[in-house]
């Protein structure tokens, strides 16, 4: 077992499943869990910018008409924060085919969710374990609209590294506040 793994299991009991092999150094890049629906697609459209299909050449490609309440400047943002960029959605990897061209983004990786049936505890998230375990003690930023503080309890409990779980506001998407409270976070982490 990987030092990482005993470690792990003498603190919370738990083995360290079958991610114990992406466990990274704690000075890498921190990884940044990237939902779509709410924090890149908000529910409402953003009155305050143009849309999508007025700014690139998508607007004649058939498909899911909210992609024009993407934010072409959001890539731009995300890319500049200097985390790991890692799709948490249940677009999974349709999202590098119809969500990352329109951002300026480069394919990401996907994290792939089981394809299970497990009720999680009561009041926490259905990605919130698996999102801790995928992170494997490296440092991370879970920006998603559904994160509650169940989740970050939870999180400060079972995880060894630091993390930031950020909910969005689903009806505006990611703001300016949003990404001056990340970069402020990294900055002091």
């Amino acid at each position: 077992m990987a030092p990482e793994c005993a470690r792990r299991r003498s603190i919370d009991g738990r083995r360290c499943g079958r991610f114990a092999g992406v466990i990274a150094s704690r000075h890498g890049r921190p990884l940044l869990f990237l939902d779509v629906d709410g924090p890149l697609i908000p529910f409402r459209a953003r009155p305050d910018r143009l849309a999508l299909s007025d700014t690139v050449a998508f607007a004649t490609e058939p498909g899911n008409p909210l992609l024009d309440r993407l934010n072409p400047d959001d890539g731009r943002r995300l890319l500049g924060l200097g985390c790991e960029l890692v799709w948490a959605t249940t677009w999974m990897a349709d999202a590098n085919e119809a969500v990352a061209p329109r951002l300026g983004l480069p394919q990401l990786p996907v994290v792939e969710f089981p394809d299970e049936d497990e009720i999680p505890t009561r009041g926490l998230h259905w990605k919130t374990s698996f999102l801790t375990e995928r992170a494997g003690g490296r440092t991370f930023i879970w920006l998603d609209d559904e994160i509650s503080d169940t989740d970050r309890r939870w999180v400060q409990t079972h995880h060894q590294g630091t993390a930031l779980l950020h909910r969005v506001d689903p009806l505006s998407g990611l703001t300016d506040a949003d990404f001056t409270h990340i970069r402020h976070w990294l900055a002091v982490e």
